[in-house]
């Protein structure tokens, strides 16, 4: 099975329509990735989708970088 940081950056690249294999921990959603706030959105849909859970949503959008998400997400697993 693929790790959270594999699946988080594999969910990412999807919903912003980029290459996973281009996103760092370290980069941010919206200043290095260009998320807007209806992708935001639909990233934390998708996480939850992705790793069967329920995040608290203004807690979740308060994630800036994909290794906060990394860390966010393994909290509720």
């Amino acid at each position: 099975m693929a790790s959270v940081e594999e699946r988080v950056k594999a969910v990412t690249g999807r919903v912003l329509k980029i290459d996973p294999g281009t996103i760092k921990p370290s980069d941010s959603f919206t200043a290095d990735l260009g998320a807007e706030s209806v992708q935001s959105i639909e990233l934390v849909a998708n996480f939850e989708e992705e790793f069967g859970i329920e995040m608290d949503e203004d807690a979740a959008l308060s994630v800036k970088t994909v290794g906060d998400a990394i860390t966010f997400i393994d909290k509720y697993r």
